[in-house]
């Protein structure tokens, strides 16, 4: 693990893959259980982009009630050369109207590493009339990129987390 827990060696054990091998595989953790999603990113002038799901329709009303405000991206690029995948973390401000997300960019913008935690629970009374939990959640940067980091890994290339300079 790199300093601060932003980067990850490459496993020495494993074969290097290519760079359509590596992003095979790190496309290969998306699942409908996930609350998150990896997409391409060449809009963004990414190779890949990870996310929460905060815009799926499964799993916007989870966000919602757990009143998340803030979102982030985990913006990746390649560099086959140094059998390298150069990450950055951008954090968004999420406002809810009407219980639909809408993301939107904050003045305080962060770029750069981060990793944060945000969690909760509500109490009501339930369907049986009696009290207790009516949701759970815990939303973890981790839960991105720990997954992310161990494909990396596993396909013998480094995860570096960029907190300045070029991505």
């Amino acid at each position: 693990m790199g300093l601060f827990g932003f980067g990850k060696k490459a496993n020495k054990n494993a074969p290097v893959l290519s760079a359509e091998e590596t992003r095979a595989k790190i496309l290969e953790l998306n699942r409908d259980t996930a609350p998150y999603q990896i997409i391409d990113g060449a809009e963004k002038g990414a190779d890949l982009i990870a996310e929460w799901k905060i815009v799926d329709a499964r799993w916007y009303q989870v966000f919602a009630k757990a009143n998340l405000t803030k979102v982030f991206r985990i913006y990746m690029k390649f560099d086959p050369a140094k059998h390298e995948v150069r990450a950055k973390d951008e954090e968004f401000t999420v406002t809810w109207n009407a219980g639909i997300p809408a993301l939107s960019l904050s003045a305080s913008k962060f770029q750069g590493q981060m990793t944060s935690v945000e969690f909760g629970a509500a109490y009501a009374f339930t369907e049986e009339f009696k009290p207790g939990m009516v949701y759970n959640y815990r939303f973890n940067t981790n839960e991105i990129k720990k997954p992310i980091q161990e494909a990396v890994a596993a396909c013998g290339w480094r995860y570096k987390g960029v907190a300045f300079g070029k991505l």
